[in-house]
């Protein structure tokens, strides 16, 4: 049933539902996302609203599972749904980061590793520019546990997202990890990479060689992802 306190920001137009079902559907195949994990986008007509599937198997997603939800990961009309226990990283950081338009938490494989070791993950590639920071790794011990290490409320997840702080990317301790981006082609191009750049500093600390990582002066962020975009969305979305 919809809660009579929670107004709907209205329709949401179906070419972004397609691509944030195309979301889903990429990270899926790629390896990013598994059977879990999860991708929202804000309302763009509301920025106190946001926009997640119901709880399926990213690979799964259709656009009828799209949800609507406030910033305290209410649903506004719920209709039975089962919903994801760790929605709330999704609200609060959207909360925390007014620029942030797209979300991706996903259990990223080669990523673990560098959340449990204190290894840094940081930009060895010019495609994954955007490490060349670094990475902060959220400890959930600090702020308390529900369910394990799942974020299961907003307290969670505010921790989560004050961590993040203007970053793109934060590790989660055994977990996973937290993209962030402006729009959706953007933040499945942070998904994805992170994983990719993981594997490969994976690969260069195995040699035992000194590694040169990417300095902020030569990181560049992507000045066109639609060619990108075009093809991750049609091998994704070309069985329906």
């Amino acid at each position: 049933m919809a809660d009579a306190s929670i107004s709907s920001a209205g329709p949401i137009d179906a070419g972004l539902l397609d691509d944030l079902v195309a979301a889903s559907r990429i990270l899926a195949q790629h390896g990013v996302l598994d059977a879990w994990g999860h991708v929202s986008i804000r309302h763009p007509s509301n920025p106190e609203r946001y926009l997640l599937s119901r709880a399926r198997a990213p690979a799964l997603v259709r656009a009828e599972d799209i949800m609507e939800f406030d910033l305290d990961s209410n649903p506004v009309d719920q209709q039975g749904r089962r919903m994801f226990l760790e929605r709330f990283i999704h609200g609060e950081a959207y909360r925390a980061r007014p620029d942030v338009n797209a979300v991706v938490h996903s259990h990223s494989p080669t990523v673990i590793p560098f959340s449990v070791t204190g290894e840094p993950l940081k930009a060895i590639s010019h495609i994954a520019s955007f490490l060349v920071h670094g990475c902060p790794c959220f400890e959930i011990r600090d702020v308390g546990l529900t369910q394990g290490l799942l974020v299961t409320n907003n307290k969670q997840g505010a921790a989560l997202a004050k961590t993040l702080g203007d970053k793109p990317v934060a590790l989660m301790r055994g977990h996973g990890n937290l993209v962030v981006a402006s729009d959706i082609p953007r933040v499945v191009h942070r998904a994805l990479y992170t994983e990719v750049n993981a594997q490969q500093l994976a690969t260069a600390l195995s040699f035992n060689r000194p590694i040169h990582y990417l300095t902020p002066d030569e990181a560049q962020d992507p000045a066109r992802l639609g060619d990108s975009w075009d093809v991750w969305k049609h091998e994704a979305m070309k069985d329906g």
